[in-house]
């Protein structure tokens, strides 16, 4: 059996019936895929209670035994990799190669094992003879994991591993336009976790995500997306005080120090920004370089772009690939079409490429860029960059820190001390030495501002889907 053949009996595992379902297209050709199954209300408040009444047998199991389970789905995973990249990316419209759907299912493994090994241990803060404070870690109870349309595999295990790892259960929500491939993940990890424990549901509509965010009997919301939904999910879990976790919209500044080597950080730069083809929360979205270097970088950065192919996912050598839907393209193309109207400089791309595909936008670099542009002021999304020219690094500084987003960020030097010391005055989540947006399992991450709040990752991602409790006397 081909790997073409295993992915479409995966597929045919979860999709629904085109009569009851809802047709999904590949993101670069518009072809149906599959057909998504439709949840109601009335479906979600039936998983919720599945997985409440699951909730206190898997917490029973303990540390070990579930650390033992996850390991088997990571494994699980990894034997399913090749079919799951493969309806990824028809799906979502990322390449196959290069750090893109082979990459984010490697991605899903490895932080699936890394949560389920993570050391989380009680504390004691006091030991005194008559006076014992310990803190320690329970589960919450049931956990509603929103996510996006981007990283729909890997951010849904950033969601769903550290929260089964304490114990909880999981109902998934996946974006109603990549829902396919995590309902494949979803049962590929059911073939090893028992019954209840993780359940997917699926809608075309916001009702069942606000019920989601509002429903009693969830005690935890970690959602991924923009800034403007995760306040709507603040609103909704007021009633029933669900602990949240948001990453939210990120417009990721970063800053090229004069002394730097515009040769080598040109590629660099170039993945920061157009990872995902520029669909990336934390990405490097606009880009301010010194005076003295900066169409050294302009020109570098321009020559890397030139060596990236774009097109269809499933064609080998592919990079790049289309912006995953209609309404992404129309943002992307509205904001460069406005950059040009202003007279900013068109580097590289600045069109659709119509020759491959609805949805596809040629890489574009926008140079001559200004604070105040929509193109720099507004999230693109998408594989277009704006380059801003500065002088003073004290205004750099204060661009980067002007807006309401603070996800991520950047500085960019040959010496390390001189951007570790501009990298503590810029408010992000986190910001990055000669890299923009590389994360480690095993290092937190999380945004301020209108980022969202929360940490995942690491042992503080386990603490976020935990209740802390002290035991004192």
């Amino acid at each position: 059996m081909t790997d073409i053949d295993v992915a479409v009996t995966l597929l045919d595992r979860v999709q629904a019936l085109p009569e009851t379902g809802r047709a999904i297209p590949d993101a670069a050709t518009g072809e149906t895929i599959g057909y998504a199954p439709e949840h109601t209300v009335a479906d979600l408040d039936d998983a919720v209670a599945r997985a409440k009444a699951a909730q206190p047998a898997w917490e029973a199991l303990g540390h070990e035994q579930r650390t033992a389970l996850l390991l088997r789905t990571a494994d699980a995973i990894d034997a399913h990799a090749e079919e799951l990249a493969r309806l990824l990316s028809r799906e979502q419209g990322k390449p196959l190669d290069g750090p893109n759907a082979r990459f984010e299912l490697g991605g899903c493994s490895a932080w699936l094992r890394e949560s389920a090994t993570a050391e989380l241990t009680s504390q004691v803060i006091t030991d005194g003879e008559n006076d014992i404070a310990e803190v320690t870690y329970r589960a919450l109870g049931v956990v509603g994991a929103i996510g996006p349309w981007n990283w729909p595999l890997m951010i849904a295990i950033w969601q769903i591993a550290p929260s089964l790892r304490m114990g909880n259960t999981v109902v998934v929500k996946p974006s109603e336009y990549t829902p396919l491939s995590v309902l494949a993940l979803v049962s590929v990890m059911n073939e090893v976790l028992p019954a209840d424990v993780l359940i997917p549901v699926v809608s075309g509509d916001r009702e069942v995500g606000a019920r989601l965010a509002s429903h009693p009997d969830i005690d935890k919301i970690m959602f991924t997306g923009s800034t403007a939904t995760g306040r709507k999910i603040v609103e909704a879990s007021g009633a029933n005080l669900a602990r949240l976790t948001l990453e939210l919209g990120g417009n990721d500044a970063g800053i090229v120090l004069p002394d730097a080597d515009p040769q080598a950080i040109a590629e660099g730069l170039f993945w920061g920004a157009f990872i995902n083809t520029g669909q990336t929360c934390a990405a490097l979205k606009r880009l301010y370089v010194h005076d003295a270097i900066y169409e050294q970088v302009v020109d570098a950065l321009a020559a890397i772009a030139a060596q990236m192919p774009m097109g269809n996912g499933l064609d080998g050598g592919n990079v790049l690939g289309p912006l995953q839907n209609a309404k992404q393209f129309e943002i992307v193309k509205r904001l460069v079409d406005d950059a040009r109207a202003r007279g900013r400089r068109i580097v590289t791309g600045g069109a659709p490429a119509p020759e491959l595909g609805a949805t596809f936008f040629q890489t574009t670099l926008v140079a001559d860029a200004q604070d105040g542009d929509p193109l720099v002021d507004e999230e693109q999304f998408g594989p277009a960059l704006p380059i801003i020219r500065y002088t003073d690094v004290e205004d750099a500084i204060a661009s980067a820190n002007r807006l309401d987003v603070g996800l991520g960020a950047s500085v960019w030097s040959s010496d390390r001390d001189a951007a570790r010391a501009v990298a503590g005055r810029l408010r992000a989540g986190t910001v990055w030495i000669n890299s923009h947006g590389t994360i480690h399992p095993k290092i937190p991450f999380g945004g301020v501002k209108g980022s969202g709040y929360g940490l995942e990752f690491s042992v503080e991602g386990l603490k976020a889907v935990s209740e802390t409790r002290v035991i004192a006397g």
